[in-house]
C-alpha cells in the first residue's frame, strides 16, 4: 500500500529548504510610472469628451469634432477620465506642485519662470519664489530615484530660471534629461531650424538642448522627443529596473508652428492658419502617445505601467479671446485667465494594458471608458504616484495633496474636501492679481485691483452647478454665500502661507478684504 504523499511544505522543511510563498502572496514588482504632460492643454483641445450634459454623459462640443486625438481616446477607453480636474492657470506653478504635492501658494513660485528675471510684475510680492525649484527640494522624482527608479525627464523642464539649480532636471532627481531647461517654449519646432539654435529674435535663447542627432533633419520636434523617450525606455527595462518618465512636451505651446504631418487633414477647416497649426500640434502630440502606448506593449512591460496623461493649465489655442469666440468653448477664459478654461484640463489615468490578472490592476482596480466628477488637482499626483510605489513622503514636509486612489477606481470619495486654490498676485496677464477659490460648486474670485470699466470688481462669485460656464457674477445678489465663500478663500491664503501683491510702496501687503 502506497504512503500518503506528504505536502510540498513538509518535504522542502526536511531538505532544509524553505517554501517559496504562492505567487498570489508576493508583493508585486515596483510599477513603472508615466507622467505625460501637454503644455498649455485645456479639457477642450482633443477629441475626447470631457464635460458632461445634465444627466451626467459626456456630451461633444465642436471644439470635440475640429481636433483629432485617437490615441488619447484609446487611453480614455483603457481607464479613467475627470472632467473636474483643475491645474494653475500658468505652466511653472503646476509643474512644481507636481513635483512638490503642495498648492503654489505654499511653495511660492506663483507665475511662470521668466528665464533671465524675475518677472513678478509691477506690484508683485518681493518675496515669490522666482527661482522655482533648489537641489535640496523634497521632489516626487527624488523620492522615486532614492527608491530604485530609473527617472527619466523628457521635454520641457521650466522648474528654475536659468543659472539656477531649477534649470536643469538633473539637479532635481532625474537620472536622464533629453530636452529640459530653464525656458518654457522651444525656439523652434523644425529640425531644419536646429529646435531654435542659431535663430534670431525673443527665441533665440529658447533652443532646445540634447537633440543634435536630428538637426538639420525633417524631424519634428514631437516627434523627436519621441524617438528620446522610447530609446530611453529600452535601456530601463534591459537594465531590470523600474522606470519614471517624466514626458513633458513642448507641445502644444507657441510658437504655432505647423506638424506638416498632419496639415493636410485642417486645410478644409475654414480656420485662421494659426489654428491649425495648432491643431497639428495637438494631433503630434496624440501620436506620440500611440507610439509610447505601443512602445510599451512591445517592451512587454505595459501591464505593470500606470499612465496618467493631463494638461499643465488651461487653453491658449489661437482660435480667438476669452469668451468672445471662446477657445475653450464652452468654458469661459483661456490659459492665465482665472476663469474655468484657464484651469480645467484634460486628465486620463490607466494601465497601459488591461490584464486583469495583474497584482497592480487587483490593488488598483482602474475601470474601463470610465468618468471622474469629483473634483482633483495637479498637487494630488505627488501622493497618488508615491503610494503607487510604495513610498511614504518623509517626515516634515507638508502634502497638500491627497491621494487619488479611490478616485481612480471609479469611486466617490466623501472624506475628500473639494477645494481648489489657485493664486495668482502677478502680472501681466490675461487675469492680473487674482485669487480664486473653489469649494464644491460655488467658486469666488477676488481681484487685487478692479478695473470699474468691467463686471470685475472686487468680487465675482459664480455657482457652477447651475452656471457651469460662469455667466452670471452672483455677487451681488448672494451676499451671504459671497461672504462665506470669501471667508473660506482668506483662510486658505493664510494657511498655505500665501504672499500678496504689494500697495503702490511695493511693501505693503494687500489682503483681501470681506465683503
Amino acid at each position: 500500500m502506497h504512503s500518503p504523499l506528504l505536502p510540498l511544505a513538509l518535504i522542502l522543511s526536511a531538505l532544509g529548504l524553505a517554501p517559496l510563498a504562492a505567487a498570489s502572496d508576493r508583493p508585486p514588482a515596483p510599477p513603472n510610472l508615466v507622467l505625460f504632460i501637454v503644455d498649455d492643454m485645456g479639457v477642450m483641445d482633443t477629441s475626447v469628451p470631457f464635460l458632461t450634459d445634465a444627466s451626467g454623459r459626456p456630451k461633444r462640443y465642436p471644439l470635440n469634432e475640429y481636433y483629432r486625438t485617437p490615441a488619447m481616446e484609446r487611453l480614455a477607453a483603457r481607464g479613467i477620465r475627470f472632467n473636474n480636474f483643475c491645474a494653475m492657470s500658468v505652466c511653472s506653478p503646476s509643474r512644481i506642485s507636481i513635483m512638490t504635492g503642495q498648492n503654489a501658494a505654499r511653495h511660492g513660485a506663483t507665475n511662470w519662470i521668466n528665464p533671465d528675471k524675475n518677472n513678478g510684475g509691477p506690484h508683485g510680492p518681493p518675496g515669490w519664489n522666482w527661482e522655482g525649484m533648489k537641489r535640496g527640494d523634497v521632489a516626487l522624482v527624488r523620492l522615486l530615484q532614492q527608491a530604485g527608479y530609473r527617472t527619466i525627464h523628457v521635454g520641457k523642464g521650466h522648474f528654475g530660471p536659468r543659472n539656477h539649480e531649477g534649470a536643469d532636471p538633473l539637479n532635481l532627481g532625474f537620472d536622464l534629461n533629453t530636452g529640459g531647461a530653464s525656458f518654457g517654449s522651444p525656439g523652434s519646432y523644425r529640425g531644419k531650424e536646429n529646435y531654435g539654435l542659431g535663430v534670431k529674435g525673443s527665441r533665440a535663447n529658447s533652443a532646445v538642448p540634447h537633440l543634435e542627432k536630428y538637426h538639420g533633419t525633417e524631424t519634428f520636434l514631437t516627434e523627436a522627443l519621441t524617438l528620446e523617450a522610447k530609446s530611453h525606455l529600452t535601456n530601463a527595462v534591459r537594465e531590470g529596473r523600474p522606470f519614471f518618465l517624466n514626458f513633458a512636451h513642448y507641445a502644444v505651446h507657441a510658437p504655432f508652428q505647423s506638424d506638416p504631418r498632419f496639415a493636410a487633414h485642417y486645410l478644409a477647416s475654414g480656420k485662421p492658419a494659426s489654428a491649425q497649426a495648432f491643431a497639428t500640434l495637438i494631433e503630434g502630440m496624440d501620436k506620440s502617445l500611440g507610439d509610447l502606448l505601443d512602445h510599451l506593449a512591445a517592451l512587454g512591460v505595459a501591464e505593470n505601467t500606470l499612465v496618467i496623461f493631463l494638461g499643465d493649465n488651461g487653453s491658449d489655442a489661437p482660435l480667438g479671446h476669452e469668451h468672445a469666440v471662446a477657445c475653450a468653448a464652452p468654458l469661459r477664459g483661456k490659459k492665465g485667465s482665472h476663469y474655468e478654461g484657464g484651469m480645467r484640463v484634460p486628465f486620463i489615468a490607466a494601465w497601459a494594458a488591461d490584464d486583469a490578472g495583474n497584482p497592480h490592476q487587483q490593488r488598483l482596480p482602474i475601470p474601463a471608458n470610465a468618468l471622474q466628477s469629483q473634483q482633483a488637482a495637479v498637487q494630488d499626483i505627488f501622493p497618488t504616484l508615491l503610494a503607487a510605489a510604495g513610498i511614504t513622503p518623509p517626515p516634515g514636509h507638508i502634502v497638500d495633496g491627497l491621494p487619488l486612489d479611490r478616485l481612480l477606481t471609479g469611486s466617490r470619495d466623501p472624506s475628500r474636501h473639494e477645494i481648489f486654490l489657485m493664486h495668482y498676485p502677478h502680472a501681466p496677464h490675461r487675469s492680473n492679481y487674482f485669487t480664486s477659490f473653489r469649494d464644491g460648486n460655488w467658486k469666488v474670485v477676488y481681484h487685487y485691483f478692479p478695473s470699474e470699466a468691467s463686471e470685475q470688481s472686487h468680487y465675482q462669485l459664480f455657482d457652477l452647478a447651475t452656471d457651469p460656464f460662469e455667466s452670471e457674477n452672483l455677487a451681488p445678489s448672494q451676499p451671504a454665500e459671497l461672504r462665506r465663500m470669501m471667508q473660506g478663500l482668506i483662510a486658505s491664503l493664510e494657511a498655505h502661507g500665501a504672499l500678496y501683491p504689494t500697495a503702490d510702496d511695493g511693501a505693503t501687503p494687500l489682503r483681501p478684504e470681506l465683503p
